[in-house]
């Protein structure tokens, strides 16, 4: 085979309507648009526009409520932390706090605290002080024989 007898799969390309291009083509003149009215000129975009009826995102009940002050944490799970205690980059003998975590690359910001979950396996004996942690995450801890201390009550569930 050479580079000229190259071919794309019968059918997998088809040409374009060229629009526009005389009668015989089967689009000409209008060009597909019908005649005159909004639609058929140039530049219109009428999205969700429902000629004068309510329109279907107005006609809809409005839900929910997004709090203006919530709090973002930082999310980090256990299985990262043992991971990085393996790697070296964590000391698992001093406390590890929310700096500590920071530092080691493991967390980018603290944003308004740090919680911790509980996904992935944790075998070292860790001591944590963060913002936050889920139930299961302190139970985690705690099994592996370390301890999870939630340094703000109101975080913690």
């Amino acid at each position: 085979m050479k580079l000229h007898e190259l071919r794309d799969n019968e059918g997998a390309t088809k040409k374009r309507m060229r629009v526009g291009r005389g009668p015989g083509s089967g689009k000409g003149k209008t060009g597909g648009r019908g005649i005159k009215g909004q639609k058929s000129r140039s530049g219109v975009a009428i999205n969700g526009y429902e000629g004068g009826q309510m329109p279907l995102y107005q006609r809809l009940p409005k839900r929910g409520f997004n709090k203006p002050n919530q709090k973002k944490f930082a999310v980090v799970n256990l299985g990262l932390i043992q991971k990085f205690v393996d790697a070296g980059k964590l000391d698992a003998k001093s406390a590890i706090t929310e700096d500590v975590l920071v530092a080691s690359g493991l967390v980018r910001r603290k944003l308004d605290g740090i919680r911790v979950l509980a996904k992935g396996e944790v075998s070292a004996k860790l001591n944590l002080e963060v913002t936050g942690a889920s139930k299961s995450a302190v139970e985690a801890v705690e099994k592996a024989g370390g301890s999870l201390k939630v340094t703000t009550a109101s975080a913690a569930e």
